[in-house]
């Protein structure tokens, strides 16, 4: 046997013999640099666990989580009597799959458009006002959507009763609200949405890109075969995250912009807004912890199957 190989089975039998002392003062300055992303989610993922329990008692103030009378899933039934369960789910799945989608598409295509600008000057201008939408309060934006879309006084009705044409009425049209979520939706996220990608664009190593234009790669060529491969993890990653919250509705959008009328119901209702509406005046923690728990499973189990499916294609791209 040869020098090396027998220093480096010396090297790992010596690594294997480590305490679990000595690993933490070995890799004390990674530890250090995680740290404070570990004290976060053991103070607001895990240590908050217990508190599920509220999901399968009929809280009382007096007696407290633990103290409060066991239902089981009684607090489950508020969303399945109801018959809504299905659309709410519906609606609320389907809206962020096209959130999910449309977003990350219209942000990858943002960032590359940003990277192939030449002048600085411009691509920090249009940079600042794509991000601008994104501080925008959601109040302020349902008072925008309202002044642009209102039947009486609206801008869009005053334009098309200039030309003559007949009014619209979307505050009464149930499906035109689904293509107006989105819109509000893509230009209020697409700006932030699109840094993580430009990001990413910035890392492709120069070189690589200067070779395929001395090869004779034109523009088209180096974004299909070198930009957008080079981003396929970030995406996969990106909408392996994403689908963890598909669940969960984007309450502060649709309470803003649609608000509580009955005839949009069928088409902008999500499970974030019916629960509002039907505990706001009740303080009921344990109905509402239960529809949180509904969604967590959910996503997690989406999450996992999307991941194992992920693995399989190809494993270096999937989150374990």
């Amino acid at each position: 046997m040869s020098r090396k190989k027998q220093e480096a089975q010396a090297a790992t039998v010596q690594v294997k013999k480590l305490t679990l002392r000595e690993k933490i003062w070995r890799h004390r300055v990674l530890i250090l640099m995680c740290l404070p992303a570990i004290i976060f989610f053991l103070a607001f993922s895990y240590a908050p666990l217990p508190g599920i329990y509220v999901a399968f008692v009929q809280y009382n103030y007096r007696n407290g989580i633990f103290g409060s009378k066991f239902i089981g899933l009684g607090n489950f039934d508020f969303l399945i009597k109801s018959g809504e369960l299905f659309t709410l789910t519906r609606n609320t799945i389907l809206y962020n799959l096209a959130f999910i989608l449309l977003g990350n598409a219209l942000a990858i295509f943002v960032a590359i458009l940003l990277n192939e600008m030449r002048s600085k000057w411009f691509k920090k201008v249009s940079q600042t006002i794509m991000f601008l939408p994104y501080f925008i309060s959601q109040v302020l934006v349902g008072i925008l959507v309202f002044n642009l879309l209102n039947f009486d006084t609206g801008f869009v009705n005053g334009i098309l009763e200039k030309m003559g044409a007949p009014l619209w009425q979307p505050y009464s049209n149930p499906g035109a609200w689904p293509v107006l979520l989105v819109i509000i939706y893509l230009w209020q996220q697409t700006g932030y949405n699109s840094v993580v990608y430009f990001a990413a664009i910035m890392g492709i190593d120069s070189e690589t890109i200067e070779a395929a234009r001395v090869d004779g790669a034109n523009g088209f060529q180096k974004i299909r075969y070198i930009i957008l491969p080079s981003l396929k993890p970030t995406i996969i990653i990106l909408l392996l995250f994403a689908l963890g919250g598909i669940v969960k509705g984007n309450f502060g959008l649709f309470y803003n912009v649609v608000g509580t009328n009955p005839l949009l119901y069928s088409t902008t209702d999500i499970i974030e807004t019916y629960v509002y509406r039907a505990t706001v005046n009740l303080f009921n923690f344990s109905t509402a912890s239960a529809v949180g728990l509904y969604q967590s499973v959910v996503g997690f189990v989406i999450v996992m199957v999307v991941n194992g499916i992920v693995k399989k294609i190809d494993p270096d791209y999937s989150l374990f």
